[in-house]
């Protein structure tokens, strides 16, 4: 890999200017194509499930284009000459963009860990890596996202699945496993029939979520029964436990796209007659109703396959303002 010994880029307040040509007519881009097991973005995106991919890989390109004045991409960018002056002034601009305090930090995350990969491959000094990674992210309280669903709500979306129909007793089966177990979307479609095992004492699911840990999540009652229903009409054969049904009702022994269950529940809402909501937000329902059963806050974290209860706590969490609800309704006007 070509390295110019021109200095990478001028970094202002509010913007980073690509750095003039060197003698040798170089920018600060990738010259050479590196091998993947030597690219340090593809050597980070590996470590990651197919969603998180996504999201980084976008994160990254954004990225690429503000710190090379929009000549590279996330592929193109020598990431190893990346500074401690280029992430700040980098934090500086994502901030001044608008983006939500989350966004930034998601990028400051992603920037750091390909920085840490240029390290882990010689491509950078440690000194240089750990003043990069000593750029503090984005302090911000947000209002959490999205909305959780009542009681109410989730009963006419389970009557809107006709059990006596393929497609109604796989969706009521989806239903129960997103708004009771609590699983991500991405962890839905990517089960598979192995991975349920049906006890005495109820059904296990093994889950793999984010960075590809494994958890298993117990299921009981009626999501317990719509999974045996579901596989009922399946059948046995190895493979993803939730399968596309044409209109006919011919199974597809194939794995489910995430859209396709969002599109799934677009349609179950319009039928039940529930206002829109995202399949996360039958995620957020799951967590808010466990702990508001009095579930401790660190099991429930370790069955939304949260790293740390802090998440679980401020995205889910909504006790205090449901507290909050309730003071305020004790004020007469």
């Amino acid at each position: 890999m070509t390295r110019p010994e021109d200095a990478p880029a001028y970094v202002g307040a509010s913007q980073l200017v690509p750095a003039p040509e060197s003698s040798t007519g170089a920018l600060p881009v990738l010259l050479q194509a590196l091998a993947p097991d030597r690219h340090p973005v593809a050597v980070y995106l590996a470590s990651l499930s197919a969603s998180g991919r996504r999201t980084m890989a976008q994160a990254l390109g954004h990225c690429a284009e503000r710190l090379s004045g929009g000549r590279a991409d996330a592929e193109s960018l020598d990431w190893s000459r990346v500074r401690y002056a280029h992430v700040a002034a980098l934090r500086t601009l994502l901030g001044e963009e608008g983006k939500r305090a989350a966004t930034v930090n998601k990028a400051l995350c992603a920037v750091r860990r390909v920085l840490r990969e240029c390290w882990r491959l010689g491509l950078m000094t440690a000194e240089d890596y750990h003043r990069c990674a000593d750029v503090a992210g984005v302090k911000a309280s947000t209002v959490p996202k999205g909305r959780m669903l009542s009681a109410d709500e989730v009963a006419r979306l389970k009557e809107a699945c006709d059990p006596a129909d393929k497609s109604g007793a796989r969706d009521r089966a989806m239903l129960g496993l997103l708004a009771r177990g609590g699983l991500r979307r991405a962890e839905l479609v990517a089960l598979d029939l192995a991975d349920f095992t049906d006890g005495l004492d109820g059904g296990t699911l093994l889950v793999r979520g984010k960075g590809n840990k494994e958890r298993r999540v117990p299921i009981s009652n009626g999501v317990l029964v719509a999974v045996r229903d579901w596989i009922a009409v399946r059948g046995q054969e190895p493979g993803p436990l939730l399968l596309p049904v044409r209109k006919g009702g011919t199974i597809e022994h194939r794995r489910m796209s995430t859209q396709a269950v969002y599109d799934r529940f677009q349609d179950l809402a319009k039928r039940a007659g529930v206002l829109d909501f995202t399949p996360h937000d039958l995620r957020r329902t799951a967590g808010s109703e466990m702990l508001d059963a009095g579930a401790d806050l660190s099991v429930v974290a370790d069955l939304l396959g949260h790293s740390s209860v802090d998440v679980t706590r401020r995205s889910y969490d909504r006790r205090g303002e449901r507290a909050a609800r309730r003071a305020a309704s004790l004020v007469r006007f």
